[in-house]
């Protein structure tokens, strides 16, 4: 894991690949999970049943779920333990390219961007993605804004 402690060290990280996390399992408990916390019950992601015979052979994760988890792998990637608040500030792109069927195991890819000074701080952006193994087409690609106040 990389630990930035100072701005200098944010700023001299920029368009480097900061690592990999581990490979975690999504499993329909998760899956099911989420659909209670967000209300989003469609039947690919909860019905095993009806899914078997849908277009992905069995249920599937929301694609939510797998954006909800980039903070989660990213922390085991690195960690900013700047001075100041961190605050999550927006994601510029997201993209879906591949569904994560129940059992399949994920795992986050990441690079540092963009690092911009700000009056109060650092804009940083983070790249992320998220492979599933053993398939060619990761389940999520996404860039994070995240700001790092003085």
């Amino acid at each position: 894991m990389r630990t930035f402690t100072t701005f200098d060290e944010v700023a001299a990280a920029a368009g480097e690949e900061l690592g990999t996390s581990a490979w975690v399992e999504i499993t329909q408990e998760r899956v099911d999970t989420f659909a209670d916390a967000t209300g989003d019950h469609q039947w690919i992601h909860v019905d095993a049943e009806r899914s078997a015979e849908g277009p992905f052979g069995g249920t599937i994760a929301h694609g939510y779920l797998t954006l909800s988890m980039v903070p989660w792998l990213g922390s085991e990637v690195f960690a900013l333990d700047t001075p100041g608040a961190k605050l999550n500030y927006g994601v510029n792109k997201v993209r879906f390219p591949n569904p994560v069927r129940v059992g399949k195991r994920v795992r986050a890819h990441v690079a540092m961007g963009e690092v911009t000074d700000l009056p109060a701080g650092k804009q940083i952006t983070l790249r992320y993605t998220i492979e599933i193994e053993d398939e060619a087409k990761p389940a999520c690609v996404a860039e994070t804004v995240v700001l790092l106040l003085a």
